[in-house]
């Protein structure tokens, strides 16, 4: 359907959908069209919404990146090994060598794993010239707050410990993830940048696709997006319930954009204009600022929450990827020049 004349598409699609002064991409709109059901329905059980995921990624993902050699590995979490998953990009002079994101892929902390964010990552690593080591971790609610980012912080310091086991070199360690992912990518930016910290245990650079920064965030765009738009509000709240205990809810790792974000590595946020979580990532930017953080802000108003795994639907999604990878290689150039 995708592949249809652009009035075709418009026909099924309906009218543009405005808000908020912004147009929503029309294969985006095609696609909420095809899996937005007639009836408001239930939010599904942590089960049955890990297969939902699945199955959308599969039929959203785009063709194999080529050229790009993926190798299975495990590396320590906090309890147990964890699957990981290395990137590295095509031979070739647009590699960036010694350069590696450790990427945290998104599912509300409940769904989401290796295969789902596979070809996203694939692009990452052939679009930035950089390796990609794409992380699992245990999710709720049979592993609850703060299982997710104990593993994060155990592989993290893994990995900037043991460089050359993953092809990279020590001070070339980037952190990036997409939604919970990217929540997970900035805590674990946030906690290893603390006074005190090791500094070759620091990320030199921070990617994030639309995160979450507050749990139980009271925004106008979760109010404007909430419900329509891919990520629901009921969705949200199930999910946090899930991850989080009550007791837990005001724990600072939670709450990425309050408190001191001082010596944080630059990052860039990426947020889509359709998507309820776009004002706290956006927010999360201001503070960073604040904060002397040198941050990027990218809004890309036409498209929604979970574009970055939505490589085959139009173009759009593949540009906005391809612009962060674009980010990702100029901070390692950056690092190079010094």
């Amino acid at each position: 359907m995708l592949a249809l004349p652009t009035p075709v598409k418009r026909a099924i699609a309906g009218p543009p959908v405005r808000r908020d002064g912004q147009q929503l991409d029309l294969d985006i709109q095609l696609l909420l069209r095809l899996l937005t059901p007639r009836r408001p329905q239930p939010v599904p059980p942590p089960e049955q919404m890990r297969a939902g995921q699945s199955f959308v990624d599969r039929v959203v993902a785009g063709p194999e990146e080529p050229g790009v050699r993926r190798e299975d590995r495990t590396v320590p979490g906090a309890v147990a090994d964890l699957r990981a998953r290395l990137y590295v990009p095509p031979p070739g002079p647009d590699v960036v060598d010694g350069a590696l994101l450790v990427y945290v892929h998104g599912g509300g902390f409940v769904a989401g794993d290796l295969d789902t964010h596979d070809e996203l990552c694939a692009t990452l690593a052939a679009e930035s010239g950089a390796r990609v080591l794409s992380v699992d971790y245990r999710l709720a609610p049979e592993h609850p707050f703060p299982a997710a980012v104990d593993d994060c912080l155990a592989a993290f310091a893994h990995v900037t410990a043991h460089p050359e086991e993953f092809g990279a070199a020590p001070g070339r360690i980037a952190v990036g993830g997409d939604s919970a992912g990217a929540s997970l990518a900035l805590t674990v930016a946030r906690e290893t940048s603390r006074d005190g910290a090791d500094p070759a245990g620091r990320p030199v650079f921070c990617l994030a696709f639309f995160p979450v920064t507050a749990l139980d965030g009271h925004t106008r765009s979760r109010e404007l997006f909430g419900d329509g738009f891919l990520l629901t509000g009921e969705a949200i709240e199930a999910m946090a319930g899930w991850y989080v205990p009550e007791a837990m809810r005001d724990d600072p790792r939670l709450r990425i954009a309050e408190g001191d974000l001082s010596g944080m590595p630059p990052a860039y946020v990426a947020t889509a204009g359709f998507d309820p979580l776009r004002d706290e990532g956006e927010h999360l930017v201001t503070r960073m600022r604040e904060a002397g953080v040198p941050a990027t802000l990218r809004r890309h108003p036409d498209l929604v929450h979970g574009f970055a795994t939505s490589l085959g639907i139009g173009v759009r999604p593949r540009q906005a990827v391809a612009e962060a990878a674009g980010a990702l290689r100029t901070a390692f150039a950056l690092l190079g020049a010094t």
